[in-house]
């Protein structure tokens, strides 16, 4: 017979182990020998609940297999630790984005056409004739970002806006204002030089200009314009005036339509 020491039952089935009520291991129990002398009680031989020595009672305890440990509580600094680290990865996408369109938006704005001027002006004359004046020339700003802009077809208004061109590249001619000529000759401009009469090209022409004072005022004359899709080509003549003498030259000036202005791509003069 074996029993259980948390709630005293007893089982005398041999293959059991453990209590079925509270998980306790069973020990075996020693039947008393009938031999066994009994003590006679102060009852007088009545046997009363005192005369049996129970154990002491205890409550049961909740079972717990074998080989099973009861659970840790978990930790929190896993939990703060992912927090901070998803946080500083947000940061750091932040600050990389930041890293890559920054830079692409300033390109933007530094690659943006600047507005176009109304008061262009080019005479390629000043190279024959060794001239230049001081010369202030108004510019206007445009108000609005032309680039995409299609080349006029009017010829009136086409007539207007190199007119105003020629009085522009005349002047930067005589002060040698290489920042104007720079922005009125086309890329793949090609004209005469000045002393030698051959061809060159914009750089040459920027690079070799040289001021000249004795022109007091200049005047247009005879200006016809042809207009062919995006290329315009104007002819007429232009006198130089100082103050002893005159100089008058025809021209035949070709246009080209880009970035949303007139920019000069071939200059052909003749002294008269």
């Amino acid at each position: 017979m074996k029993r259980c020491r948390t709630c005293n039952r007893t089982y005398t089935d041999p293959n059991l182990s453990y209590c079925i009520e509270d998980g306790t291991p069973l020990t075996a129990e020693v039947e008393d020998d009938e031999s066994t002398v009994v003590s006679p009680s102060s009852t007088g031989g009545r046997s009363t609940d005192d005369d049996w020595n129970a154990a002491p009672y205890r409550p049961p305890t909740p079972y717990v297999p074998p080989g099973t440990t009861p659970g840790k509580p978990r930790r929190a600094w896993p939990w703060i630790v992912g927090i901070l680290g998803a946080f500083i990865l947000g940061a750091v996408g932040l600050m990389v984005a930041a890293a890559i369109l920054v830079p692409r938006y300033m390109r933007s704005l530094e690659n943006r056409p600047p507005a176009s001027i109304n008061t262009n002006a080019n005479t390629g004359t000043t190279a024959n004739t060794n001239t230049t004046a001081n010369i202030n020339t108004k510019e206007t700003p445009a108000t609005e970002d032309v680039s995409e802009t299609a080349a006029p077809t009017d010829e009136d208004q086409v007539l207007a806006q190199l007119r105003d061109i020629e009085h522009e590249w005349t002047a930067a001619n005589l002060n040698a204002d290489k920042q104007k000529l720079d922005r009125i000759l086309a890329d793949d401009y090609v004209g005469p030089s000045a002393q030698e009469g051959r061809l060159q090209g914009k750089k040459e022409y920027i690079n070799t200009i040289q001021r000249d004072t004795d022109v007091d005022r200049w005047e247009f004359d005879d200006l016809k314009v042809h207009l062919s899709g995006d290329r315009a080509t104007l002819t007429g003549s232009i006198t130089y005036i100082a103050k002893d003498r005159k100089a008058e030259f025809e021209f035949k000036d070709k246009f080209v339509w880009r970035d949303g202005r007139w920019q000069a791509t071939g200059s052909e003069v003749q002294r008269k």
